[in-house]
């Protein structure tokens, strides 16, 4: 299955910032089997309408999400990507989390400093400093 628009451009973003060389599919199942968690904050959309499921009641479902991830967990890295991520900004405590915000990685907004962020990077050594594994951001290429 060809990745998304904006998969392309987190691939993109990725051989920017790690030089790692995008794989031809949108699998993202190694990256999940690390911990890493990808969380829109609506969960469903009807076809080529952005946010058109954004008042269904997603909001109290994916802020508790956040709400227990950032008080049971130490040392997250939790990637605000766009606008409707960045809202749930006063959700997060950043004296025990690290907070990374950029624009969408969408066609229509990463050349407003998504691509550049160096997320992926500045993760990892968020993670290394706190003496956690990064991520293998490197997908297998199946």
């Amino acid at each position: 299955m060809t990745p998304p628009p904006s998969l392309i451009n987190i691939y993109k973003e990725l051989k920017r910032d790690l030089n790692i060389d995008p794989p031809s599919h949108g699998c993202l199942q190694s990256w999940a089997e690390q911990g890493v968690l990808l969380l829109n904050t609506s969960l469903t959309v009807e076809a080529n309408k952005a946010a058109s499921h954004s008042k269904q009641g997603w909001q109290q479902f994916t802020d508790k999400i956040i709400e227990i991830v950032n008080n049971d967990c130490e040392h997250v890295v939790f990637i605000l990507w766009g606008s409707h991520a960045q809202s749930k900004r006063n959700l997060i405590d950043p004296k025990k989390h690290l907070i990374l915000c950029s624009a969408h990685p969408s066609p229509l907004s990463a050349h407003r400093g998504f691509f550049g962020c160096g997320h992926f990077s500045k993760a990892n050594y968020f993670l290394e400093k706190h003496a956690i594994t990064p991520i293998n951001w490197q997908l297998p290429n199946t």
